[in-house]
């Protein structure tokens, strides 16, 4: 009977081995997590997150893919979506794009998956909300600031911003810092993006906004709407400012870097960059200005998603619960000078390990407007940069501006 016992073990045995089970019983969940590549600080802090997981789950095995075009990259993924192809488990989502991907269904609803969301700033959990549900929960956070150059700033006389700055002095100071440098180049007073989300904040600071507060309709064609563009277009128009390619540069950080630009509206993105690319520049940080309707910044943040079409969505969850619970915020803050933890008390230690210096960016998070779009808004989005920077060239008055994005908007809206 013994004898017997042994051989029908040794048989499950040897069939095991052929058939491969008892090697898939063992072998790790393989998971992707893909995003990009912000700079080789924050990748290396996100890999070491990573690492940490696995050596807590040894049974989940995670790859983090980078792209160049991230939102592309997983359009084509979404798209060859199929039984033996599927989009990877995990993957950054960005504010703008929220909405798109969670009305086509392709994100699974975070619901009772998300471990301590009281922990997460609420304006936060907010911009990843969806017709009610809850779909990802943010990993981190920038906010716009106002970068400026110290040593241009005592060269010409003008005090530095403060808290307390309004358009007046912006444009002030901007006119003031205006100059040619040595090599005979422009150097203008502030550099100035010809895309939406950075004239924004000038919208929300006259007061206005946008999209309705449900994002059903547009209003972006208001009289505070026209007051902030014609500000911003009007130091394009007389020279105070200009978009980064007028200087030379491929976007707002380079500008300031090479001090083509005594200041920049930026998020704390720019720190790594600024700090690594430019060693020697002597340069601070201030609150953007007030407008007519108050104080006034964008919110940029990225979310966790997984992928709805997705055979391990527990190891997924696992997974977005580590990076975006207490110890992932905490590597976040901890490493690197790039985006802020999602949550509270890491938001604290961000501050802490790198100090007062950088508080305004922290301090705008008071004041700040997340940048999302309604589904199906890139075409809006587009259609502003592009007759923004027509303004900037003359061909196209601040109302034709508007004018053209309302009703870009409205045809949106009507399909």
């Amino acid at each position: 009977m013994r004898h017997t016992r042994v051989i029908v073990w040794v048989l499950v045995v040897m069939l095991a081995l052929v058939t491969g089970s008892f090697a898939t019983a063992q072998d790790p969940v393989e998971i992707t997590l893909q995003g990009w590549s912000s700079n080789p600080t924050e990748d290396a802090a996100l890999q070491a997150a990573v690492d940490a997981f696995m050596e807590a789950n040894p049974n989940i095995d995670v790859t983090i893919q980078y792209s160049p075009d991230h939102a592309t990259t997983m359009q084509a993924a979404f798209a060859a979506t199929s039984d033996n192809v599927k989009p990877p488990e995990v993957f950054f989502v960005n504010s703008d794009k929220f909405s798109d991907w969670a009305s086509a269904g392709v994100l699974a609803p975070a619901e009772e998956n998300i471990e301590d969301v009281e922990g997460i700033f609420p304006s936060l959990l907010n911009v990843f909300t969806y017709q009610g549900t809850l779909y990802c929960p943010p990993k981190d956070f920038s906010t716009l600031a106002l970068l400026y150059n110290r040593d241009l700033f005592d060269a010409a006389g003008v005090e530095y911003p403060t808290a307390d700055w309004t358009w007046d002095d912006l444009r002030a100071a901007s006119e003031a810092l205006t100059t040619t440098n040595d090599a005979g180049e422009q150097v203008v007073g502030v550099v100035l993006p010809a895309e939406l989300p950075r004239w924004l904040p000038f919208l929300y600071q006259a007061g206005g906004a946008p999209f309705s507060e449900d994002m059903s309709a547009t209003t972006i064609n208001s009289p505070e709407a026209q007051e902030a563009l014609d500000f911003y277009v009007n130091l394009r128009l007389d020279g105070f400012g200009a978009e980064p390619s007028a200087v030379d540069s491929g976007w707002g950080g380079e500008a300031f870097g090479n001090q083509r630009a005594a200041m920049a509206l930026e998020g704390n993105w720019a720190i790594s960059f600024l700090n690594e690319t430019y060693p020697d520049l002597n340069w601070g940080i201030a609150e953007l200005p007030a407008g007519s309707g108050g104080e006034g910044t964008m919110a940029f943040t990225v979310c966790l998603g997984v992928a709805a079409d997705n055979d391990h969505l527990e190891e997924s969850w696992a997974l977005v619960n580590w990076l975006t619970g207490p110890e992932g915020a905490m590597t976040v803050a901890e490493e690197g000078f790039g985006p802020m933890p999602a949550r509270m008390d890491a938001a604290e230690r961000w501050i802490e390990v790198r100090g007062e210096d950088y508080q305004p960016f922290v301090a705008g998070a008071e004041n700040a407007f997340p940048w999302v779009l309604p589904p199906g808004f890139q075409e809006f989005a587009d259609n502003f940069n592009s007759s923004i920077q027509q303004a900037f060239d003359g061909q196209l008055f601040p109302e034709d501006v508007l004018t053209s994005s309302e009703e870009v908007a409205n045809e949106i809206y009507a399909r």
